[in-house]
């Protein structure tokens, strides 16, 4: 596999950015209490198969893995401290094109 390219990373970029503020808008129009009612009824589901997932620890971090269809799951912040022992490995990079870059 080889190295995306700057214009690889780019898109990759833009595409992220626009995912983003997709998602905030979405959030944006949903009632807190409808915000609630999805959080209570996918917490901890797998998003793949919809079965449970539990959490393990892994490098110090919670991970939720799905033991049904093998789905690995971080929350914000947390792939951030497990490629932390890796900075130049695959994981880095990808982190790296999808950071989320504030713009004043």
């Amino acid at each position: 596999m080889s190295k995306p390219t700057a214009e690889d990373e780019y898109f990759a970029r833009e595409d992220a950015e626009k995912l983003r503020k997709l998602a905030a808008e979405q959030r944006k129009g949903l009632a807190e209490g409808e915000q609630e009612r999805l959080k209570a009824l996918h917490h901890n589901h797998c998003p793949h198969c919809g079965l449970a997932m539990n959490e393990v620890s892994y490098r110090g971090v919670k991970v939720l893995r799905c033991f049904s269809c093998s789905g690995t799951f971080l929350a914000s912040g947390e792939l951030e401290k497990v490629i932390r022992a890796e900075p130049h490995g695959l994981m880095s990079d990808v982190l790296r094109i999808f950071e989320h870059k504030k713009t004043p």
